[in-house]
């Protein structure tokens, strides 16, 4: 299709090319379309001061002749007389139906035409256009209550728009009519289409920002309806085409016969298109979207009474939207919380671990519309879907925390560090958890490029390959510039989503606050049973023995045990499995109890421990552990020890404290080495202390000061003291100072 040249489609300025169109001042092309004639008057409209030069065809008037002429000279008496009621009354928009004949000897003549008054600066401006008479059934007040009935019956935004388009293609009978709509970066999307049924779909399609300039996003919220009668028009210019009173443009941002973009009209003809129509939605204030409606067959100009009535509709249905909208978001969000409800009972009525019932459920993707999803607790990543590998998974986790908040989003993850781009097809949105670095969880989401499709249709893009380089301009080669303007970009994060993941994080944070202190308890339970609170009586000697858990209130894996192995033979044990917590305390139960077994089987002292470092590194889920065991036979005072990784007992008479180093074996779990008994006769009235770390260990301290404590109250005892006074002594050593958990084994013999 031939295209006038720039220059003569906007005479006001520089012909414009791809890289100014952003910058078109499209509202002073100081030339108009065919289809009608253009006043510009003074502001009482008494005097014409510019025209359009078919004011000769139209009018009968050259338009050098016009400028300068009363009104009345020009549209007649009748005309001018209700344009200067129009003025006087404010400029109310509904239009002027006028049938112009005495003075009036061109095109127009004898024609009912529709006149439009509105003001541009300190100008009167007037439009005038022949009426068609097309409709065989014009608009009604019931035909216009019907339509806005039909509109008010949607419940959803995709309903009401769908019936947009289909209520603005039977008013104007255009070919294609489609609803566009604008995300935050003010690119678009068609998402409702009513067409011939020949026609390929356009339904779905996404076109960049650059499509539709801000300058021209802007007219449309000024003036509602734009009509492109004839894509080959050959637009006419204005005389004169500056304003004399100011020397600029005239402002033709509310005129109906504005001559559009060349830009504009060369992308409408690479699509075949040779007429369309504009309706702007608008909701709150900004423009949300348009009717846009395209014609195939030659030029086509629907009646007035269609255009008025399409842009009515779209007045209407602009607030219609934001209710739409809001209740579309309401129902998303109470979809989302039913689900998230549902996920939650799950878990909680889910014998299974929290974590694990929590990644088993089918929905918890599908929770935040997500394609990928990792966990890390504690130094363990766990995922679920499409995602990428771990270290990026960290470096994501690294960069999305935040100490103040405890759930973080991005759709741009690419925008926080660039080397995550080439992880965008899996990767581009995150939206993360937890108030740790070391315990998070992330949903991703990939590009949007990755999701969305060729509106439906595949054969957009055999279209799009028939389409030569050449073509700068078309819907699908918008769709892959689209395309590219979003890489890298994700669907954006919906509030409740966001919602949603927090209060899932943190419904499985109370479960485990909940599950570990059922555990706590159960295990507190099972340590107060196996570790006595106060030691058993046995004849012949004097026994105390004390545990206290840790300042912090956490379980330990400390443990005594003192029982006969037979009468007169007693077996007494300290040790201290490594960590804290519920494990630490489950774990120390088997050692204690398959240390006595061991015992009880008669061995000695070291092969109990050997035979223990071997049960520990090949069958128990236990880390490491350390253990004293000393077998005493009351009557002779002989005594046989045995450590393990453990600190060395004292043996404390009056005046001395004296460490039973001896030969140690390594740690309980490892499974190397071997225990050397220690043999010592305990005197009457002598001391054998046995201890964890806990006393002589302590933050901010030292232990060889603390050992030597130790060693001064304990040889300070004397043989009449009973040992109960002994241990508190040893006790007091701890003061307030954070101490982890003690436990001290204490016998005399008597």
């Amino acid at each position: 299709m031939p295209l006038t040249p720039p220059g003569d489609h906007t005479p006001a300025y520089a012909p414009t090319d791809l890289t100014t169109c952003d910058t078109e001042p499209i509202h002073v092309p100081g030339a108009i379309q065919p289809h009608g004639v253009l006043l510009a008057l003074t502001e009482d409209a008494a005097e014409v001061v510019m025209a359009s030069v078919n004011a000769a065809a139209m009018l009968g008037i050259a338009a050098d002749d016009v400028v300068g002429r009363p009104l009345a000279d020009v549209l007649g008496p009748e005309a001018a007389a209700q344009v200067e009621r129009r003025v006087v009354d404010g400029l109310p928009v509904e239009p002027l139906l006028v049938r112009l004949e005495q003075v009036v000897s061109g095109e127009l003549a004898g024609r009912e035409c529709d006149l439009r008054v509105h003001r541009s600066g300190s100008r009167t401006v007037v439009e005038v256009e022949a009426l068609e008479h097309t409709r065989a059934t014009p608009m009604t007040y019931q035909s216009a209550r019907s339509a806005m009935s039909r509109l008010s019956g949607t419940t959803t935004v995709t309903a009401l728009t769908d019936q947009i388009a289909r209520e603005v293609r039977a008013l104007t009978g255009f070919d294609r009519v489609m609803v566009y709509r604008f995300d935050e970066e003010w690119n678009g999307e068609v998402v409702a289409e009513d067409r011939r049924p020949d026609l390929n779909p356009f339904l779905g399609l996404h076109y960049p920002a650059s499509d539709i300039p801000a300058q021209a996003r802007r007219l449309y919220t000024v003036n509602w309806l734009r009509l492109i009668a004839d894509i080959s028009y050959v637009p006419v210019p204005l005389t004169p085409v500056l304003d004399p009173a100011t020397g600029t443009p005239l402002d033709l941002s509310h005129s109906s016969l504005r001559s559009v973009s060349p830009m504009h009209v060369e992308y409408l003809s690479h699509m075949g298109v040779t007429a369309s129509m504009s309706v702007s939605l608008v909701v709150d204030g900004e423009l949300w979207g348009l009717v846009a409606c395209h014609h195939y067959s030659g030029p086509h100009r629907p009646p007035l009474d269609a255009r008025s009535a399409s842009e009515f509709l779209a007045h209407v249905a602009s607030p219609m939207i934001a209710d739409r909208e809001r209740a579309d978001d309401r129902e998303a969000a109470l979809a989302t919380q039913a689900l998230l409800a549902e996920i939650t009972a799950r878990v909680s009525a889910s014998p299974e671990p929290p974590l694990d019932a929590m990644l088993a459920d089918p929905a918890l993707l599908a929770l935040m519309n997500a394609t990928g999803l990792a966990m890390n607790f504690d130094g363990s990543v766990r995922t679920l879907g499409k995602v990428p590998d771990v270290a990026s998974l960290r470096r994501m986790a690294d960069l999305t925390d935040h100490p103040e908040r405890y759930a973080i989003q991005t759709s741009h993850l690419a925008g926080l560090d660039p080397a995550f781009a080439e992880l965008a097809p899996v990767a581009s949105g995150v939206l993360r958890i937890g108030a740790s670095p070391e315990r998070w969880l992330m949903w991703l989401r990939p590009e949007l490029e990755q999701v969305v499709d060729w509106g439906g249709d595949p054969t957009n893009k055999q279209l799009a390959a028939a389409e030569g380089p050449h073509v700068r301009l078309s819907p699908r080669r918008s769709f892959e510039q689209w395309r590219q303007v979003v890489r890298g970009q994700s669907q954006v994060w919906a509030p409740w989503e966001v919602e949603a993941a927090d209060v899932l994080g943190r419904h499985i944070n109370g479960l485990l606050l909940l599950r570990s202190r059922e555990q706590i308890a159960l295990a507190e339970s099972l340590q107060r049973q196996v570790v006595l609170d106060r030691a058993p009586d046995f004849d012949g000697v004097e026994l105390v023995a004390s545990y206290e858990p840790a300042s912090s209130n956490q379980l330990g894996g400390d443990w005594w045990d003192a029982f006969e192995l037979a009468p007169g033979r007693l077996a007494l044990v300290i040790g201290d499995v490594a960590g804290h917590g519920v494990s630490a305390a489950s774990a120390m139960t088997q050692v204690r109890t398959a240390l006595r077994a061991y015992l009880f089987e008669g061995h000695s002292p070291g092969v109990c421990l050997d035979h223990l470092d071997h049960l520990m590194d090949g069958l128990l889920d236990v880390r490491v552990a350390t253990a004293v065991v000393a077998v005493l036979d009351v009557a002779s005072g002989e005594v046989e020890i045995a450590n393990a990784g453990h600190p060395p007992p004292l043996l404390a008479a009056p005046g001395s404290a004296v460490e039973l180093a001896g030969e140690v074996r390594p740690l309980l779990g490892v499974g190397e080495g071997r225990a050397e008994p220690v043999h010592l006769v305990l005197p009457v009235g002598s001391t054998l202390l046995l201890y964890t770390d806990g006393l002589i260990e302590r933050r901010g301290s030292d232990m060889a000061e603390r050992t030597g404590r130790l060693h001064a109250i304990t040889s300070a005892t004397t043989a009449d003291e009973p040992l109960e006074a002994l241990l508190a002594r040893v006790l007091a050593m701890q003061g307030d100072s954070e101490a982890d958990d003690t436990t001290v084994l204490a016998v005399r013999r008597t």
